[in-house]
């Protein structure tokens, strides 16, 4: 089971709403189970750098079926991951990058989303992933 775009837009449209209240401008993508883009937007004057690291985000979330700031944790020098961030053609191990699950717990997909502080671009993913906790 993968996410479809159906949901995939939804939840763009979720993290895209909620960038707006929060008045900040993201890079926003969701990937299927196969860690393949499925649905994106880059809001009007969105950091042209940040629509990689949204991508990247959404996939290494897929990857390891965790947030990227957990992986971030495992990866600090010392860490059981350390430099894992070099491995699958590039990773992004900072928040912003959540597991979509579908109602029985199964992932489905990612969302990342990048363009403000790390803080940000998590709770603008975390909408997008409740917007299809009730689907």
């Amino acid at each position: 089971m993968s996410i479809n775009l159906e949901q995939a837009q939804a939840a763009v449209q979720a993290a895209h709403q909620k960038s707006i209240e929060m008045g900040v401008k993201m890079n926003i993508a969701v990937v299927d189970a196969g860690a393949n883009l499925t649905a994106f937007i880059r809001m009007d004057d969105a950091w042209l750098g940040s629509l990689d690291i949204s991508i990247k985000k959404a996939k290494t979330a897929r990857f390891f079926d965790m947030p990227t700031g957990a992986i971030g944790s495992l990866s600090q020098p010392g860490g059981s991951l350390y430099n894992i961030e070099h491995s699958n053609g590039g990773l992004i191990t900072f928040p912003g990058g959540i597991p979509i699950k579908d109602a029985q717990g199964k992932v489905i997909g990612a969302i990342g989303v990048s363009g403000s502080t790390v803080e940000d671009d998590h709770a603008v993913a975390e909408a997008g992933v409740q917007a299809l906790a009730g689907r």
